[in-house]
C-alpha cells in the first residue's frame, strides 16, 4: 500500500496538475527547489552541465505551472536565439532592422494572440456584424501532434507570457544596439529566457544584466546566503500574512459587491488593496530574488518602498521598476522621449486610437479621437509653445497608456494608465510653480507622500475592476463599457454614501484586518536605514539561529495557508 502511494505521489509530482501548480506558496515548489539545489551542489563547477540542468529544470517548472505551454516558451527561446545571430551577422543597416523587426513582431504577435484574441474577435463582430469565434490554433496543433486535450474553443493565457516576451525582446534589441554579443550556445540562451525564479511574474530581467552572469564562477558568500534567506522569508510573510490575509477577510468581499458596503468600508478596502497588491507582487519578487541568489544569480530590484514616493514620477521610479525601466528604454526613449516627435510616436498614437475605436465600437469615438489629434497638430504648427508641450508630454502619455493596455484589453486599464500619465504631466507642470517643491520639513514630505499615495490608490479603482473582467467566451456580446461602470460603483459609495457613524462598528468588526494593514504600512514607511539594520542583524545570526527562524516562519505561514491561498495577482498578466 505504501509503495503504491509513493508511486502515485511521484507520478503526480512529475506530471501537470492544474490544481497543484508550482507556486512559491506550495510545498511542492520547495521540494522541487530542494532537488534542484541538491543536484546543483555536484555540478556547479561544470558550467555547461549546470546550464543544461537548470534550463531543463526551468522548462519542467513551467510545464508544472502551465502544462504544454512550455513548448511556447521553448519556441520563443529558439526564435530569438536565431534572430540574435542574424542581427549580429548582418551588416546592412536595413536588413539588420528587418531581422530585429522579425523578432519583435513575432514576439508581440504571439503575445497579442493569447492576450487580445477575444478582444479583437468581439470588436470585429460588433463592427462588421460578424459571427466569428475564437479558435485555439496552438491547442489544435498540440492535440494533433502530442495527443493533448486542449479545448480548441477557448484560449488560455499562459502564465508569465508578458514577462518572458519582454525579457526575450530585450535580448535582440540590445544585440541590435551593439550593447551585447549574441550568445553562442542555445542552452545558455534558453537558460536566460526560462530561468524559473522570475519566469512567471518578474522581475523582467535585462539580457545585458543576466547573460554576463552566466559566465562567472558560482560563489555564495555567507552574507549572501543570509540575505537570500531573508528575502525568501520576507516575501512569504508579505504574501501570506499581508496580502492574502487582508484580501480574504475584508478586501475581496467589498470589491465583489461594493454597493452592499458604506463609503467608509469601500474607502478602507481601496486603501487596503494598495497594500495588498504591493505585498502580493513585491512578495513574489522578494522570493524570486532570494531563490536566484541561492543559486548565485542576482536579479533586478523591482520595488523601492513605492509608498514613500513624494510625487507620481517618484512613484514610478519605485514601483515595478523592471517594467517601468523596460518601457522607458524600449518604448519611451525610442519614441523620442521628451525631446522630439518621431515617426514611431505617430505610429504608436495611431495604434492607440485604433485600439480605443475597437474597444468602443463607435465611429463617433474614432471621429473624436482623430479630431483631437488633428487639433493638436494644428495648434502645434501655429503656436510654438503648444508644439513644445505636446512634444515633451505626448510620448509620456503614450507610454503610460501602453502600460495600461499591457495589463489587458479593458477600458479600466486604459483609464488607469491614462490617469497615471496625466498625473505625471500635472506634476511636471506643477513643480515649476510649487512653493512646496523643496520638501525640507517632515510635515511637507509627509503631506506629499499622503497625496501621492492617495492618488495612486484611487487610480486602482479601475485597475482592480479591470482585473475582474476576464474574456471568458463570446456566446454573448462583451459590453466592454460595463467595466467602466463597475469602477464607478465604488466611487459612488465613497463620495455619496459615506456613513461616518458606523466607523467604530466597522473598525471593531474588522479590528484584526485594520491592525494588519496598519502594521504593514508602518513597516513600509520605516526609514531605510532601520530596514538595513534589521536585515543586517538577521544576516549576522549564526546558522542555527537562521534555521530556527526559518522553522518558525514556515510553521506560521503554512498554518495560515491551511485556510487556502490566493494566486499571485500578476500571474494574470
Amino acid at each position: 500500500m505504501f509503495d503504491l502511494n509513493w508511486k502515485q505521489e511521484a507520478i503526480e509530482f512529475f506530471t501537470f496538475n492544474k490544481e497543484a501548480p508550482f507556486i512559491f506558496t506550495a510545498h511542492a515548489f520547495w521540494i522541487f527547489f530542494g532537488m534542484v539545489l541538491a543536484v546543483d551542489v555536484f555540478i556547479y563547477k561544470k558550467r555547461a552541465w549546470r546550464h543544461l540542468f537548470l534550463f531543463a529544470a526551468s522548462l519542467f517548472f513551467y510545464y508544472k505551472t502551465t502544462d504544454l505551454f512550455f513548448l511556447l516558451l521553448l519556441f520563443t527561446a529558439v526564435w530569438d536565439f536565431f534572430m540574435g545571430k542574424k542581427i549580429h551577422n548582418t551588416h546592412h543597416p536595413l536588413k539588420k532592422k528587418l531581422w530585429l523587426a522579425g523578432s519583435v513582431i513575432m514576439n508581440l504577435a504571439v503575445l497579442c494572440y493569447f492576450k487580445y484574441a477575444y478582444f479583437f474577435t468581439d470588436s470585429f463582430n460588433q463592427l462588421l456584424d460578424g459571427h466569428w469565434r475564437v479558435h485555439n490554433w496552438i491547442g489544435h496543433w498540440s492535440n494533433g501532434f502530442f495527443g493533448s486535450h486542449f479545448d480548441v474553443d477557448k484560449i488560455i493565457l499562459p502564465i508569465g507570457i508578458s514577462f518572458f516576451t519582454f525579457q526575450s525582446i530585450s535580448y535582440t534589441v540590445e544585440v541590435f544596439r551593439g550593447n551585447l554579443k549574441p550568445v553562442k550556445n542555445f542552452v545558455d540562451f534558453g537558460f536566460f529566457v526560462t530561468f524559473f525564479p522570475q519566469l512567471v511574474a518578474g522581475p523582467i530581467v535585462r539580457a545585458t544584466d543576466f547573460i554576463p552572469q552566466l559566465y562567472k564562477e558560482y560563489a555564495l558568500m555567507r552574507a549572501e546566503f543570509g540575505l537570500a534567506v531573508f528575502w525568501i522569508l520576507n516575501g512569504l510573510l508579505k504574501k501570506v500574512l499581508l496580502a492574502d490575509y487582508i484580501a480574504t477577510r475584508f478586501i475581496d468581499r467589498v470589491f465583489e459587491t461594493p454597493e452592499r458596503y458604506t463609503g467608509f468600508e469601500n474607502l478602507s478596502a481601496l486603501y487596503g488593496y494598495s497594500l495588498q497588491v504591493y505585498a502580493d507582487f513585491s512578495g513574489y519578487t522578494d522570493i524570486a530574488i532570494g531563490v536566484a541568489l541561492l543559486m548565485g544569480f542576482h536579479l533586478t530590484k523591482n520595488f523601492n518602498s513605492p509608498y514613500k514616493a513624494v510625487n507620481v514620477a517618484d512613484f514610478w521610479r519605485r514601483w515595478h521598476m523592471s517594467l517601468s525601466g523596460w518601457l522607458r528604454d524600449y518604448l519611451y526613449i525610442p519614441l523620442g522621449g521628451n525631446k522630439s516627435a518621431s515617426t514611431g510616436m505617430w505610429l504608436a498614437l495611431g495604434i492607440l486610437i485604433a485600439f480605443i475605436w475597437l474597444m468602443s465600437g463607435s465611429l463617433l469615438v474614432l471621429g473624436i479621437a482623430v479630431a483631437v489629434v488633428l487639433t493638436g497638430v494644428a495648434l502645434s504648427l501655429a503656436v510654438k509653445s503648444v508644439a513644445l508641450f505636446l512634444t515633451t508630454n505626448l510620448n509620456m502619455m503614450i507610454t503610460m497608456l501602453v502600460g495600461g493596455l499591457w495589463h489587458g484589453a479593458s477600458w479600466n486599464f486604459l483609464i488607469w494608465g491614462g490617469l497615471n500619465g496625466l498625473g505625471l504631466v500635472f506634476y511636471k507642470l506643477w513643480k515649476r510653480i510649487s512653493p512646496w517643491e523643496n520638501k525640507n520639513t517632515w510635515y511637507k514630505r509627509a503631506w506629499a507622500i499622503f497625496l501621492t499615495f492617495s492618488f495612486i490608490t484611487f487610480t486602482r479603482v479601475w485597475f482592480r475592476t479591470g482585473s475582474n473582467n476576464a474574456w471568458t467566451g463570446l456566446d454573448n456580446t462583451h459590453d466592454i463599457s460595463s467595466e467602466f461602470e463597475a469602477g464607478q460603483v465604488m466611487l459612488r459609495q465613497i463620495f455619496l454614501h459615506m456613513d461616518w457613524s458606523i466607523v467604530p462598528q466597522v473598525v471593531a468588526g474588522y479590528w484584526n484586518v485594520f491592525c494588519v494593514i496598519a502594521i504593514g504600512l508602518i513597516i513600509h514607511w520605516l526609514p531605510e536605514k532601520w530596514k538595513v539594520l534589521y536585515r543586517s542583524w538577521f544576516i549576522a545570526l549564526p546558522l542555527w539561529a537562521i534555521a530556527f527562524v526559518i522553522m518558525l516562519v514556515v510553521i506560521f505561514v503554512f498554518q495560515l495557508l491551511a485556510g487556502g491561498s490566493q494566486p499571485f495577482i500578476y500571474f494574470q498578466f
